[in-house]
């Protein structure tokens, strides 16, 4: 009887110790994917990782951050004359149809797009960034989705032009003849018009800025698989 305690009680042991073995290896195994495909997720190329960087970081806080200080009651103190709050309300609507903000945060989202579903495509393939250089149909998808960027990044470009302009002017003529004839042609005070100006070129350059790492990515793409090919 004492024999069959401690043989079961040995059985018990070792089960358990297997036990924790099939799940200490389980969860490396587990680390390790997720360690790919977090490698998975970063760009390919040195200057795509910088764009990443310039891109989550620089612009994203100089959007959030400024952009708040500088928008943030724009509307507030949109004054016209005669100062009535119906006439003020009207005439910005007039003289922003989209909100800075608003239409900054739309840009970067959809910018954002193209890359992120080839990189959600690559991790649940569990494509590596090696791969994707030397394959060239993946080379060619990821090409692709750069080129998406950069034609996104033009279209806001000009339609921030046609929105916004290059330079904001301290007094904006606002046609109110539809609230109240008597109004017809009326003067607004935009605030802080030259800081509005200020981030408005700031916008406008990293912009560019995107857009020309998105060329130069390319390029080091095309360099790199020149350079694997002629060592093939």
């Amino acid at each position: 009887m004492f024999a069959g305690r401690c043989y079961l009680y040995l059985s018990l042991s070792l089960g358990v110790q297997e036990w924790h073995e099939f799940r200490t290896q389980t969860l490396i195994e587990r680390g390790n994917e997720q360690h790919s495909a977090w490698i998975t997720l970063r760009p390919p190329t040195v200057i795509g990782q910088f764009h990443t960087l310039f891109f989550g970081s620089v612009r994203m806080f100089f959007l959030g951050v400024l952009g708040f200080a500088v928008y943030g009651n724009e509307a507030l103190h949109f004054s016209c004359d005669p100062d009535r709050r119906e006439l003020n309300l009207y005439c910005y609507n007039q003289f922003r149809p989209i909100t800075p903000q608003v239409f900054w945060a739309l840009q970067l989202v959809t910018v954002l797009v193209p890359g992120a579903v080839f990189h959600l495509y690559a991790a649940c393939k569990n494509i590596d960034q090696e791969e994707i250089l030397q394959r060239p149909i993946y080379t060619v998808f990821y090409i692709i989705s750069v080129l998406l960027r950069i034609i996104l990044e033009v279209i806001a470009f000009w339609l921030q032009s046609h929105l916004f302009g290059f330079q904001v002017h301290p007094l904006y003529m606002c046609d109110a003849s539809a609230l109240e004839k008597t109004f017809n042609v009326t003067k607004c005070m935009v605030p802080e018009h030259f800081e509005k100006t200020i981030f408005l070129s700031a916008m406008y350059t990293f912009t560019g800025i995107t857009v020309l790492l998105c060329v130069a990515e390319i390029f080091e793409i095309l360099c790199r698989r020149l350079g694997y090919l002629t060592n093939q």
